[in-house]
């Protein structure tokens, strides 16, 4: 079982590159940073994780995950680096396609693209994306970055996005690209995953899930003719507690990841060695 690390950064939390730099010493499989471009002031979108379903100023307080994830894979050698998750529509895709073959170079390969289609709808219009089709404009977008990360001359036709045919350089190291792996628990995500994706990285999930989540995705993948081995299941924020992790890898679950809460200075660090402790010793 595969075990990485998420974490948010902030102006006033340690430097990302030396929280990268210990993960990998430590043992963490890889690095995950999460995405909210904004977060409006004024909003009747409920959040699902917390009881009352309010949204935590700190979500406010999440640096550009791409620019630090580069900042991190400058200072380490082997750990993975990943999107938990990026909004894909609230992003051009010709541009993202650019950043992240960028990022995949500079890390000699170790990129994995975490993608969700957004919960704020607010956030997402502000944004300019379509929030009611948001799952369409996101596989458009990732068949288009496709398109540019594998062709020479890429073009795309779509609803959401049509651009005639473009050269569109560097080209990743990951053959054919990166990973991309869906997140969320929306209904139709495992089918969406079979039909384009790469891996499903849900959260908030018991095992019981993550079991008939996986049975279902070998099932999708092999209508699809595709190998279900080739597509991988991380489950994302999960406790610091090896029996959960087991339970989730009895389950079916390649890889999981844990969170390290928000802190300053030696703090962050420490709880960091703590976590390392509970789930990789």
């Amino acid at each position: 079982m595969d075990v990485g690390l998420t974490t948010g950064i902030s102006t006033d939390s340690v430097d990302v590159a030396v929280l990268a730099q210990k993960a990998e010493s430590l043992g963490f499989e890889s690095f995950w940073l999460p995405e909210h471009t904004i977060v409006p002031v004024h909003t009747t979108s409920r959040y699902g994780g917390t009881a009352d379903g309010s949204i935590p100023l700190s979500m406010s307080d999440s640096g550009d995950p791409l620019i630090g994830l580069a900042r991190a894979s400058a200072v380490t050698q082997h750990i993975k680096l990943g999107t938990a998750i990026s909004l894909v529509p609230e992003h051009n895709p010709i541009l993202q396609a650019k950043q992240i073959a960028t990022l995949d170079r500079l890390s000699n390969g170790r990129f994995i693209f975490g993608i969700g289609a957004g919960w704020l709808l607010e956030e997402t219009e502000i944004m300019g994306g379509d929030f009611e089709h948001r799952w369409g404009q996101t596989r458009e977008a990732i068949l288009a970055m496709k398109e540019l990360w594998t062709q020479d001359e890429a073009e795309f036709h779509g609803k959401y996005y049509n651009f005639p045919p473009v050269r569109c350089n560097p080209k990743p190291v990951q053959k054919p690209h990166p990973p991309v792996f869906l997140g969320g628990n929306a209904p139709n995500v495992l089918k969406r995953i079979a039909a384009w994706g790469d891996g499903w990285m849900p959260v908030r999930v018991t095992p019981e899930q993550v079991k008939i989540g996986r049975a279902t995705l070998d099932e999708l993948a092999e209508a699809a003719g595709r190998d279900p081995k080739t597509i991988r299941l991380m489950v994302c924020n999960v406790p610091a507690d090896r029996d959960s992790i087991r339970a989730l890898e009895i389950a079916g679950a390649d890889r999981v990841t844990v969170s390290l809460p928000r802190d300053t200075g030696e703090g962050m660090l420490q709880k960091l060695e703590q976590i390392a402790d509970s789930v990789l010793t």
